[in-house]
């Protein structure tokens, strides 16, 4: 399996969410993983946050951000390029669909035009739906 590792997916990871074992388990048995620069820059973004609010100590982000970051080495990351913004300001399928959710799919578009059977790993259920509906395979199933 090859997976487009979405941001709401390896939040709930970083984070430990519930869903968190589930997401381990699907990044774990994936041979590729494909991430955004969006899904990075989404992840870091969300614990300078949970600092800022007091939600976790800067310590613990660090640790958090190390994970991401030692993760994050071992997987593909597309860069979001012209191609990904020229798909990403056209329609999707169930719009109306936020900006930073095209971003996503339209980046997993791009790379499941360069891996056949490129599965879609989220949580967000907009992005399963968009996703569903451009013939996505979704993790977890």
């Amino acid at each position: 399996m090859n997976v487009y590792a979405e941001s709401s997916a390896i939040l709930a990871w970083l984070l430990g969410e519930e869903a968190a074992p589930r997401v381990r388990e699907v990044l774990a048995g994936a041979e590729i993983v494909i991430a955004s620069d969006l899904t990075l820059i989404e992840c870091d973004r969300v614990l300078i946050r949970a600092v800022t609010r007091g939600d976790i100590a800067e310590a613990d982000a660090a640790d958090r951000r190390a994970h991401l970051n030692a993760a994050a080495a071992h997987w593909n990351v597309l860069r979001i390029g012209a191609d990904i913004v020229d798909r990403a300001r056209r329609p999707f399928p169930g719009e109306p669909v936020r900006t930073l959710d095209a971003i996503h799919l339209a980046s997993a578009l791009a790379a499941r035009s360069a891996i056949a059977g490129l599965e879609l790993l989220s949580l967000d259920d907009r992005i399963r739906t968009a996703g569903r509906r451009l013939g996505m395979h979704l993790q977890p199933a």
